[in-house]
């Protein structure tokens, strides 16, 4: 019974180890999916999903090591959790070394044009950028007036409002629907 004990709670690794390991996968990871950009982050196709999950399990060793020990992976979920806080908690006060690590927005629509560059650059297809949009209540790309892609990998899309000179030729529209009808009332 001794040994159940042993097994479960005895670290196999030193604790400064069994705390660096996690701080280096971490970072590793943070400049890996930067560099893979946005869409690894939430505009996941089946490829992306089995390149997250299979990447979980491949970092698992590297981050406990040889020990599979409760306290140790309780160590390594702890530093995981404290060293996202602090990056987190410090990034806030530095918004250009924020702007640094997550990037910035991207125009994937502007004014109601694709900006064809920035989804190939992003590795967005047409078909991914209409499907986010229908998620969102939008029936085509044509609804579009502006789509912007947030460091986090959501798509904000900004629905086509009528111009000025619209609004008023609308107008001018139904006053003179709305004069007709009563001219035709009155010759009847």
């Amino acid at each position: 019974m001794h040994v159940i004990w042993k097994d479960m709670f005895v670290l196999g690794l030193p604790v400064l180890e069994k705390i660096l390991r996690p701080v280096i996968i971490y970072v590793f990871l943070i400049i890996g999916l930067r560099l893979s950009g946005k869409r690894e982050l939430a505009q996941l196709n089946p490829f992306d999903l089995v390149v997250l999950l299979t990447l979980a399990n491949t970092v698992q060793n590297a981050i406990i090591g040889e020990d599979n020990s409760v306290t140790g992976g309780m160590i390594g979920a702890a530093t995981l959790i404290v060293v996202n806080y602090a990056v987190v908690r410090f990034l806030y006060g530095h918004e250009r070394l924020d702007q640094l690590v997550e990037g910035a927005c991207d125009i994937l629509i502007e004014e109601g044009v694709v900006q064809r560059d920035r989804l190939k650059n992003e590795l967005i297809t047409i078909t991914e950028l209409e499907a986010a949009a229908h998620k969102q209540g939008f029936a085509s790309l044509d609804d579009i007036d502006r789509a912007v892609l947030d460091p986090g990998g959501t798509i904000a899309f900004f629905a086509k409002r009528p111009t000025a000179d619209a609004v008023r030729h609308e107008e001018i529209m139904k006053r003179l629907d709305l004069l007709s009808a009563q001219v035709a009332a009155l010759r009847s």
